[in-house]
């Protein structure tokens, strides 16, 4: 394993971090709603850290800018996306891809003594402490480049608030292939620490490269290296990559008390164990980049699945071309997943006793007329738990359909199922 190296002093490195939070969860950004001003300002200031830092930019300041439909509005937003490229002209065209989003919650109008009051949602650590850290790694990157013999990505996403748009947007609207990308870091909120919040990462389906990579990283002793999550899978912008299959990595200390709330400040975040985890994840790409080959595509131990049986001759949509999404008759997809996925959800016998937990990645269509066909695992870690999710989505009951000019459209949906263990007293 190569030598290390962060660049920078500590003090200096830990002030650069604070600083990128302290403005990017300032009240003047009003809290980054995924289409406000606040959100664009935090775009551009994240082009502009970038420019600065030599980082070569693919997207103009005003960004890779999409649209989303929201309750019928039109919510336009935008990608910040900047490059170093790798020194080894046979592996240059390959990639790593390491990314955060930039927008947050906004800001609530509540009555108090009868007057209105204006919440600011800061968002420090969600995900302003992301932001943060791409930047910083970036810095480091850029002034070490001729160290990575693949190019690295570096990405602010918009819109992750509304579904992941904005890494949707990337993955299926850029000329960068997600068959060229050797791996998806995705850093999301990394600003606390101790024993509740253990810095941590994960990879969906088990990545036996990445865990060897975390694992020789730690042998090493000089860095602060994550530990392997189980259980339930955070949701992040990876999504978008892992339904390519595209190996992944979530890198989180998890959310706290203060997590989407008002208290989430710049303030509160501990920005000597951020400056830590910039180091892991310099040091990380830095060997995924320099391998001779690709990280392996997770394996699916179902095999490759068979293209979905079709009802009808009729296109069908992903849910971000369609001008109103499908959805749930009682709520959006979480509600879906709390109120009828995980209660009615049976963990199977052989699994259970084998200790077999994870993440199966269910794909199903929204027809017209609101029924779920063509139920699928795309992804998962055990024959038993694929067949179960399946089970219980393929009983769901009519969401609303999906509507693209005034018009209900077959969609095309997918979501997380979690199988999670629970841990002996």
């Amino acid at each position: 394993m190569a030598s290390y190296a962060s660049g920078g002093g500590d003090a200096e490195r830990t002030c650069g971090l604070e600083d990128h939070v302290t403005l990017l969860s300032s009240d003047s950004l009003g809290g980054r709603l995924a289409g406000s001003s606040g959100e664009k300002m935090a775009a551009e200031y994240m082009y502009t850290g970038l420019e600065a830092m030599g980082v070569t930019m693919l997207t103009p300041v005003t960004g890779q800018d999409f649209a989303v439909i929201q309750n019928g509005d039109t919510v336009y937003s935008r990608n910040i996306i900047g490059m170093v490229e790798g020194c080894d002209s046979l592996l240059r065209n390959q990639y790593i891809v390491v990314g955060a989003n930039l927008d947050h919650l906004g800001t609530n109008v509540m009555t108090v003594d009868g007057k209105a009051v204006i919440q600011v949602f800061p968002g420090a650590d969600d995900n302003a402490s992301g932001i943060a850290c791409v930047m910083e790694v970036a810095r480091r990157v850029a002034s070490s480049r001729f160290l990575f013999r693949r190019s690295v990505i570096f990405a602010g996403f918009g819109a992750g608030e509304l579904g992941r748009a904005g890494s949707w947007y990337f993955v299926n609207r850029t000329s960068v292939s997600p068959d060229s990308v050797s791996v998806m870091v995705d850093v999301r909120m990394v600003g606390q620490s101790g024993q509740i919040n253990p810095f941590t990462y994960y990879t969906g389906v088990s990545s036996p490269e990445i865990n060897s990579l975390v694992s020789g990283l730690a042998d090493v002793g000089a860095f602060y290296t994550p530990v392997q999550g189980d259980g339930v899978l955070p949701y992040g912008d990876y999504l978008p990559f892992y339904e390519e299959n595209v190996p992944v990595m979530l890198l989180t200390t998890g959310p706290d008390r203060n997590a989407r709330t008002v208290r989430d400040k710049a303030d509160l975040l501990d920005y000597a164990t951020m400056d830590y985890i910039c180091d892991f994840i310099y040091n990380f790409v830095r060997e995924a980049a320099n391998r001779d080959q690709m990280i392996d595509r997770p394996e699916i131990l179902s095999g490759e699945p068979a293209a979905p049986a079709q009802t009808s001759g009729e296109r069908v949509y992903s849910s971000f071309e369609v001008d109103t999404p499908p959805e749930y008759f009682k709520g959006d997809v979480m509600t879906f997943l709390n109120e009828w996925v995980y209660t009615y959800l049976r963990y199977p016998d052989i699994p259970l006793s084998q200790g077999i937990s994870g993440t199966v990645t269910v794909e199903f269509i929204v027809e017209k007329d609101g029924s779920v066909t063509n139920v699928r695992a795309v992804r998962g870690v055990d024959q038993y738990l694929e067949d179960e999710a399946v089970r219980v989505i393929s009983a769901s009951p009519k969401w609303k359909p999906g509507v693209l000019g005034g018009e209900k459209v077959r969609v095309r949906y997918s979501v997380p199922v979690e199988f999670r263990l629970k841990k002996r007293k």
